[in-house]
């Protein structure tokens, strides 16, 4: 793909996410919708299709369809004390080809009145991935900690964050040299860039970039579940 250029969002798009921030209910939503549409849903469509174009040269199998990246504004609101139904960001998500939404790594960014967040790594793996990443890990420590001390990694993509356990999972070694690292439930980087950026021409080589440097750490996470689409079956270790 050629680079496909993306102005930023017009500032409709940023006041909207504020004045639904304070009005976050159906009445005032629904004869607003065209708004967030045209000026959030939208943009949002061309910036994942300009941003596939990047990841074309880098990370071609994290091509994602705008339909399928980029995430509705309802939330569900089934399991969570807040009843509040919109979302207050615009985001999109940019999984390993073949494999399903949080199953794996992927690359991740949102677009909020706070900030432009880019984050890329494991989020949400379901315990079978869970344990084939501990263990891929144990075997590979020395390879992960080279990936995350690049300078340039470091410098764009900051430190590993995520959940973690007070302790050592049952049947990991606690004298392993990959002991702390096994103890995470999450492993990713995840840095906030100002507001203000989402409206100007510099949004999308920002992205690109940031990007570029999580992808080896996202593809070192993803090598033990390339089988069946991601989702795997392991024997007790």
């Amino acid at each position: 793909m050629k680079r496909i250029a993306f102005p930023g969002f017009p500032p409709e798009g940023l006041a909207f996410l504020r004045a639904l921030q304070r009005n976050n209910r159906r009445e005032w939503f629904r004869p607003r919708k065209h708004i967030y549409e045209e000026r959030l849903w939208a943009p949002m469509g061309a910036l994942v299709t300009a941003l596939n174009a990047e990841l074309a040269k880098f990370a071609p199998d994290y091509i994602n369809d705008p339909e399928k990246a980029i995430y509705r504004v309802y939330r569900d609101t089934r399991f969570s004390h807040d009843k509040t139904p919109y979302k207050t960001h615009i985001a999109a998500l940019f999984p390993r080809r073949g494999m399903q939404r949080h199953v794996g790594a992927g690359l991740y960014f949102q677009v909020s009145p706070e900030g432009v967040e880019v984050a890329g790594g494991v989020y949400l793996p379901p315990p079978e991935n869970l344990l084939a990443i501990r263990r891929h890990l144990l075997d590979h420590h020395a390879e992960y900690r080279r990936i995350v001390s690049v300078p340039a990694v470091r410098r764009l993509a900051g430190d590993i964050v995520g959940e973690r356990l007070a302790r050592v999972p049952k049947g990991f070694p606690a004298d392993h040299p990959a002991a702390e690292l096994v103890r995470h439930k999450q492993w990713y980087f995840d840095v906030t860039l100002e507001a203000g950026l989402a409206e100007t021409p510099r949004l999308l080589p920002e992205l690109a970039k940031r990007f570029r440097a999580m992808i080896p750490l996202v593809e070192f996470f993803n090598r033990p579940l390339l089988k069946k689409g991601g989702q795997i079956r392991l024997t007790p270790l």
